[in-house]
């Protein structure tokens, strides 16, 4: 077993977020994140631009991180890393810099997959929030990713649905974009969405076998709703954007609602967990806590800083492969896909 005081640095760079954390057994000293504006002139990320930026913020957030958390390099035990999924060239940043530091203090390196770190950052020690006990079904949802696990244990977890093809994260960013509001416009949907009528205009919610989900035909049902309204009145987005945003939320909600109910009949679970950068969605947040009351479910929603990408999220996960002595060679490769 190691010792008492295990302090893990944990670097993440799967996408535009350069971060990094320095964590103490399951406790976050620090949690620091660069944000990437240059990605907002072109309504999305560019990878070229994302794996530069990366480049000139690693050393920088990573000495944040330390001196925040009034840690010297030599007091680490480890280096945890994203190893995948994510945009290679910003998964290559974060992986040469953990690699050639944990060889230069002689020190272990971790591989993470960024998506078991948005589930396990539940497992973060954290004052007010309740760790699940397992097993458990978690609803990953991101701009990349929309997943129910069923988790059994740390490292014990299988997708059980997951979507076909836009993510929940696209769809809310595309929709925003369609009503002309400027990226990333997940958050201001939300923000518009908590002022209109959420059944004002109604969406015709995808029909998918099983637990999977589907968003693009949404996506293309919203973009039709306002061509066609627009041509009627081009005032139309403008005097109705409130609604427009509630009414695209709450149909997103309720096609995550009715698979959550399906996947709880079927594992015979009904403790839930959310993870990933869209549930900071606030309809979202909303709609589990209600479903403690209304379906009996156990619901466990994570503190903010830890939903959108982050390191902290890495350390816990490195943490936990720290103490059954997981560690990597510096041949470890990062990938743009990986499963878990």
């Amino acid at each position: 077993m190691p010792s008492s005081e295990v302090y893990i640095l944990a670097i993440e760079s799967s996408c535009d977020d350069t971060a990094a954390a320095v964590l103490k057994n399951d406790q976050v000293l620090s949690n620091v994140v660069a944000n990437q504006q240059i990605h907002n002139e072109f309504g999305g990320v560019v990878p070229e631009l994302a794996s530069r930026a990366h480049q000139q913020n690693i050393v920088p957030v990573v000495a944040a991180a330390l001196q925040k958390a009034n840690i010297d390099k030599n007091q680490l035990s480890a280096i945890a890393f994203t190893q995948g999924p994510g945009l290679m060239g910003s998964l290559l940043v974060g992986s040469s810099f953990a690699k050639s530091l944990a060889l230069a203090l002689k020190i272990p390196l971790i591989a993470v997959n960024h998506m078991q770190a948005h589930i396990l950052a539940h497992f973060i020690d954290e004052v007010g929030f309740e760790k699940p006990t397992f097993p458990f079904l978690a609803l990953t949802i991101s701009g990349g990713h929309t997943q129910i696990v069923k988790v059994k244990d740390f490292f014990d977890m299988e997708i059980i649905g997951e979507t076909t093809d836009d993510a929940v994260g696209e769809a809310f960013d595309k929709s925003a974009k369609i009503l002309g509001l400027p990226y990333p416009g997940g958050p201001l949907v939300d923000k518009h969405a908590k002022l209109g009528n959420p059944t004002a205009f109604v969406f015709t919610k995808p029909k998918v076998p099983n637990l999977d989900f589907s968003f693009s035909g949404l996506k293309t049902g919203i973009l039709y709703f306002v061509q066609k309204n627009v041509a009627l009145n081009p005032n139309f987005i403008e005097e109705n954007l409130n609604d427009i945003c509630a009414s695209i939320q709450h149909t997103i909600i309720e096609i995550l609602m009715d698979k959550l109910q399906l996947a709880v009949k079927q594992t015979g679970m009904n403790k839930i967990a959310i993870g990933g950068g869209v549930s900071a969605n606030s309809g979202i947040r909303k709609t589990l806590q209600e479903a403690e009351e209304r379906y009996g479910w156990k619901t466990y929603i994570p503190k903010f800083e830890y939903t959108t990408d982050n390191a902290a999220m890495i350390g816990i996960v490195g943490y936990q492969k720290f103490l059954i002595n997981h560690f990597e060679t510096a041949s470890v490769t990062s990938k743009a896909r990986i499963s878990f």
